[in-house]
């Protein structure tokens, strides 16, 4: 069950404030966060687990970093992200580069690990959607926000 200090920053995440201030405050402090503490930390992961995505960009080719959070799976082997955008219209970019370059790479708690991205759908995406909503129910807000169906990606560690 979640203490009140969740419940609080849940409400808070909720908020169409939050949608329009969160995506230009929230990576950048977890970017500098990552690096200042070599990999080992992300400040919104105070709150929920996070990655650091790393996939390649769809148009330009390029490597494309960008902080998520993401729900661990049992196995350790993989992890969900939710394309939500902080309840925006539009999907956000890192979506298109898994999209067109399923092989990326995540840091997840101080170590590089090399994954493949899958889009969810159907039954699968329902059984997703629903333990997230458990984890984290700020992204039925994010969802009744939009038209779009948010997308769900299950990335899972590659050898």
């Amino acid at each position: 069950m979640a203490g009140p200090g969740v419940r609080f920053v849940q409400r808070v995440s909720s908020t169409r404030t939050f949608a329009k201030v969160a995506p230009h405050v929230v990576p950048a402090l977890d970017r500098a966060v990552h690096r200042l503490t070599r990999g080992r930390y992300l400040l919104s992961a105070r709150m929920l687990p996070g990655v650091i995505l790393t996939s390649t960009g769809a148009r330009s080719g390029r490597p494309r970093r960008t902080p998520l959070a993401c729900m661990p799976e049992e196995g350790g082997r993989s992890w969900l992200l939710v394309g939500s955008n902080f309840g925006r219209t539009g999907h956000p970019a890192w979506t298109h580069n898994l999209l067109a370059r399923p092989a990326a790479s995540i840091s997840w708690k101080g170590r590089d690990i090399p994954v493949t991205a899958r889009l969810l759908a159907g039954e699968e995406r329902a059984e997703a959607w629903a333990a997230l909503l458990e984890f984290w129910p700020p992204y039925a807000t994010y969802q009744a926000r939009v038209t779009r169906q948010i997308r769900l990606f299950r990335l899972t560690e590659t050898s």
